[in-house]
């Protein structure tokens, strides 16, 4: 990739309905299919909505009927709203197109930027995102009764075992307390070109991720900028840190796709 440019949607008071963000996405990939514009990255903050991925189940709904947008990305249901910034990079991926780079990627920006806040984060083997992790076994309470530890590796539809290796920490597997999701990541790619993206909570009220299984993950929580580092995170502050790590990482740093498998095997889109 040789340019990469941002597009500011609105922010605050002026955040984008997602179904409106979501025809724009439309938009900004029929045009970068057919090079009329360079690799592009739509921020913005959205009202609250729920977004479902494909493989959401109903239990994983809203219990009190807050009504979902479905829609055609990966992976299953998140929330999006005020204090959380959102971005869908929309990218002409090198054939063959490589999801899984592409999700580390985004990650690996991420991280970048919430170490120049200040804060360390990691990725979780299995698991798309940047996480937050637990405390060691050591340092947990000693809180008596039953455990019951189940390892995430054999109970959770959706480990993917292609997320593994040396950016990732080892699943908790029952060996920390509750890892803390801070940037959801669900992606779709058509035609070669990227759609949907990331969501980084700097500041949001987290209380909206109670009515759902975010992600359908249920043995892991969900943060913030905010709550992680004891003060308030602004979305004004995050963004252009965003926007620097995402262009060193997209630009400058644009790996080789993977050797093609003579038999490869089907790679569905990937998100949490």
């Amino acid at each position: 990739m040789s340019e990469l440019r941002f597009v500011h949607l609105g922010f605050g008071a002026d955040a984008v309905e997602y179904q409106q963000a979501w025809q724009k996405q439309r938009e900004t990939h029929a045009a970068r299919f057919t090079d009329e514009i360079p690799d592009t990255c739509l921020l913005m903050e959205h009202p609250a909505v729920y977004t479902a991925g494909r493989r959401t189940e109903d239990s994983e709904r809203p219990l009190d009927g807050t009504p979902v947008v479905d829609v055609d990305r990966g992976g299953k249901i998140t929330w999006h709203g005020p204090g959380q910034l959102v971005g869908y990079p929309i990218l002409k991926l090198p054939r063959p197109v490589d999801v899984i780079a592409h999700v580390r990627r985004l990650e690996e920006a991420l991280i970048r930027a919430c170490a120049e806040l200040g804060l360390e984060t990691t990725r979780i083997e299995g698991r798309s995102g940047v996480w937050v992790l637990g405390d060691p076994l050591e340092q947990r309470p000693a809180i008596g009764g039953l455990s019951l530890d189940f390892d995430p590796r054999l109970t959770d539809e959706e480990f993917d075992p292609r997320l593994n290796g040396p950016e990732y920490a080892p699943s908790n597997a029952g060996q920390r307390r509750e890892d803390r999701k801070l940037a959801a990541i669900g992606i779709r790619i058509a035609k070669g070109v990227t759609m949907h993206g990331f969501a980084i909570n700097c500041d949001p009220d987290n209380t909206w991720f109670d009515r759902i299984v975010p992600c359908g993950i249920r043995d892991a929580g969900v943060t913030s900028l905010s709550n992680e580092l004891g003060r308030r995170v602004a979305v004004a502050e995050v963004v252009p840190l965003v926007e620097k790590h995402l262009r060193e990482v997209l630009v400058e740093e644009a790996p080789s796709p993977r050797a093609v498998d003579p038999k490869p095997e089907p790679v569905p889109a990937t998100a949490g």
